[in-house]
């Protein structure tokens, strides 16, 4: 199981997490909302707790929850620009699809259910 970073979105995490003055990473995690079903949560990291699970790209930190990792593995994170606005974009594998706002998805079905 992995999660990835880009350079931009590792630059990103160690920028927020210096401005902050505190924390060991961005935490990741999925929780059920939206009209298609599922969205991103993040957060700050201040600890690894138990069942967690953490990543390391571009010297910048990920940790993910034990019932958000199947959601997210395998995933790559990016931080991008578009216009006025800036955010981090996840390229999941797992994604089937995402609602028309971009702010949920469904998962794929998992193979042979």
């Amino acid at each position: 199981m992995a999660i990835t970073l880009t350079e931009n979105a590792a630059k990103q995490i160690r920028k927020q997490l210096a401005k902050r003055g505190k924390g060991l990473a961005l935490r990741i995690g999925v929780k059920k909302v939206g009209c298609s079903g599922f969205a991103y949560t993040f957060d700050y990291a201040d600890e690894v707790r138990a069942g967690d699970q953490m990543f390391e790209s571009y010297n910048a930190n990920v940790v993910v929850d034990a019932g958000s990792l199947s959601y997210v593995n395998g995933s790559r994170i990016d931080f991008v620009r578009e216009g006025l606005n800036e955010s981090f974009k996840f390229e999941n594998p797992n994604v089937d699809n995402t609602c028309g706002c971009g702010e949920s998805f469904s998962l794929k079905e998992p193979a042979g259910a």
